[in-house]
């Protein structure tokens, strides 16, 4: 009975503690719900979506990885405007910053009459004031605007082989826009000639280091020519230009056009020019082009306004006569059509009696020249010496001429004019008739044709009939075949490495036996002025030091000076006198001896140029004698 009096109590008591309990527990759920709901909102608001938020009681834990520590102090400052700031538990980490990347570095270089700018971003560690001093020696008085901005990181790979090749670059180009990066060269500039654009062009590409990426655009105003000059032929020989010019990029896709469609086959270009004598220059070209073609061959002449027809000597008088009468209407008004049916040329170069009159002028790979064959009387043929020797020079004519009073009118025109086209060949012959010049051999001259048949074309008038078989050569064109420093340095070792120059004992008077090796090397500089060599003066070690560094000096500057003597521009070449502080070889043995006294070029190295081998070469060559005791018989060694 008392139990069953107590139990009730008990129960609901329990009860009541295990539904108080729940509610606790279901009301700290609500709330740690509901603040994780509202702090969660406030961050996403904020653009915290990187903050996980958790609460525990009256706690709130943030944690994840802020970018930075402002951001999570932001986040933190967030929290707190929902909760109590001290509630808020800071568990979250700054990401470790990545480092930052280095920018781009680059020179933007403006060069023209008015001075020097620069303007771009430089590495720290560069040297400014040396690049700034050098083109301040570039701009020879003119002004320098430095714009330069500085970053301090490292220069990237290839930087200074970039910027030593851009003033370089700038050196060459006085009106100029070089870009220089650490992976590229971009080179912008306007020449003075289509023959100065040739050799900057090809002086550039030789002197770029191999792992630089160098883009050069070099332009050259467009050439006056006159007499304006085209000359298509069609022979045994193949379909060709001897010359092309025209005025457009339009007006040279015409022609072209026609030319392919007469059955030109390989690469070919006009040269566009000024002085064009009609605006219908194109369709002319075309036209008589497209009617050579339908007559089978011969050649087809433009000079300015006048127009030669020549047909092969196996065209049929019938089909000449159509052509040509076609061709003469179908002319724009202010051509004039000369055409020519040939009878078959002969061509002799013998300049002997038998066969029509002949002049014949020759050249041979050495630079002679022979004149033989016709000449109208003494005046004319003083006259023509003359001017052979004022285009060859006076020491390599020849001439063996002989008179003839019924030679046509106008055969001294003829023959000057045969000889100016052969001082366009590096070797060659000319055959001068009254009906035919014939002109063949090989050139240096990728212009030569063109400028062959200008000159014929003008000095023969509107009727003549020349033959043109020259062929180009590149190893004889002086502007593709600029040597490298490399090659300047190389070319002079081999020259001493055949003959030492040697010296008086005891002297800087160079020995006459060594004139063939200064010569050689006077010839070499000619191509080489622009590359910084040294010519360096070295000694045996018998002695005194002070003296030997002296004659060494001595004799360094005398080969710098016999080179100025044979007129070769020395600017470009330092002379040192090292002395015995440099052996090559060893100075207990004559023969030793004998191979430390030397002359050595080597080049002035910069961040482009790579080391180039040196040979031992140079010298003077003496008795050979033992090795003296007393130093006054020791410097005569030296």
């Amino acid at each position: 009975m008392h139990l069953a009096r107590i139990m009730p109590p008990v129960i609901a008591l329990v009860t009541g503690c295990v539904l108080a309990l729940m509610a606790a527990v279901f009301a700290a759920d609500m709330v740690e719900t509901r603040t994780q709901a509202d702090v969660s909102r406030v961050l996403s608001l904020d653009g915290h979506n990187w903050v996980a938020v958790d609460v525990d009681g009256l706690q709130v834990i943030l944690s994840g990885f802020a970018p930075d520590e402002a951001t999570r102090f932001r986040a933190l400052s967030g929290a707190g405007t929902i909760v109590d700031a001290s509630r808020v538990i800071d568990m979250m980490d700054v990401t470790i910053a990545a480092p930052i990347a280095p920018p781009r570095f680059s020179i933007e270089i403006l060069r023209n009459d008015n001075g020097i700018s620069l303007i771009g971003l430089i590495p720290a560690l560069m040297n400014r004031e040396t690049v700034v001093n050098d083109i301040h020696n570039l701009a020879d008085g003119a002004k320098v605007t430095d714009l330069l901005d500085v970053a301090d990181f490292e220069p990237p790979a290839g930087w200074d082989t970039a910027v030593a090749f851009g003033l370089k670059a700038l050196a060459l180009l006085p009106r100029s826009k070089i870009s220089i990066s650490a992976e590229r060269v971009e080179l912008k500039a306007i020449s003075d000639s289509v023959t100065e654009k040739r050799r900057l062009e090809t002086e550039l590409a030789k002197t770029a280091p191999d792992q630089l990426r160098i883009a050069i655009d070099i332009s050259a105003p467009r050439p006056v020519i006159t007499p304006y000059t085209l000359r298509f032929l069609m022979d045994d020989r193949g379909v060709r230009f001897d010359a092309c010019s025209t005025d457009t990029e339009k007006g040279r896709e015409t022609i072209l056009t026609a030319a392919i469609t007469a059955g030109l086959q390989g690469k070919s270009t006009c040269t566009i020019g000024l002085g064009v004598p009609s605006p219908n220059w194109d369709l002319a070209v075309a036209t008589g082009i497209k009617k050579l073609a339908e007559l089978g061959g011969g050649s087809i002449t433009f000079s300015d306004a006048d127009v030669t027809l020549v047909a092969l000597d196996t065209a049929t008088p019938e089909n000449f006569d159509r052509i040509t009468g076609e061709l003469k209407a179908a002319l724009p008004d202010v051509f004039s059509l000369h055409a020519i049916l040939p009878e078959p040329v002969i061509i002799d170069g013998t300049g002997a009696n038998n066969g029509p009159p002949e002049f014949v002028a020759t050249r041979s790979p050495e630079g002679l020249v022979h004149l033989r064959g016709r000449i109208s009387d003494e005046r004319t043929r003083i006259a023509t010496e003359s001017y052979a020797h004022a285009q060859f020079g006076s020491k390599s004519v020849t001439g063996a001429m002989r008179l003839d009073p019924d030679l046509p009118s106008g055969w001294s025109t003829r023959v000057l004019a045969s000889l100016a086209s052969l001082s366009l060949l590096n070797h060659g012959s000319v055959v001068t008739q009254p009906d035919v010049v014939d002109i063949r051999g090989t050139t240096g001259n990728p212009d030569a044709r063109a400028e062959i048949a200008r000159i014929l074309s003008e000095k023969l008038g509107e009727t003549a009939n020349f033959q043109i078989a020259v062929v180009y050569e590149e190893k004889l064109d002086p502007l593709a075949n600029i040597p490298t420093p490399q090659e300047c340095v190389a070319q002079i070792n081999q020259v001493l490495s055949i003959r030492q120059i040697t010296f008086a004992p005891s002297s800087a008077d160079i020995d006459h036996e060594a004139r063939d090796s200064i010569d050689n090397i006077a010839e070499i500089m000619k191509s080489c002025v622009d590359v910084a060599m040294e010519v360096g003066g070295h000694t045996d070690s018998q002695g005194r030091e002070i003296m030997n560094q002296t004659l060494s000096q001595g004799r360094a500057e005398a080969v710098v000076n016999s080179l100025l003597a044979r007129r070769i521009l020395t600017s470009n070449l330092t002379a040192i006198g090292y002395g015995e502080a440099q052996p090559i070889a060893d100075n207990k043995t004559e023969e030793g001896r004998e191979a430390n006294r030397r002359i050595e070029f080597k080049l002035v190295q910069n961040e482009t140029q790579q080391p180039v081998p040196q040979n031992a070469t140079g010298g003077e060559e003496e008795p050979t004698q033992k090795p003296a005791n007393n130093e006054e018989n020791a410097d005569e060694q030296n």
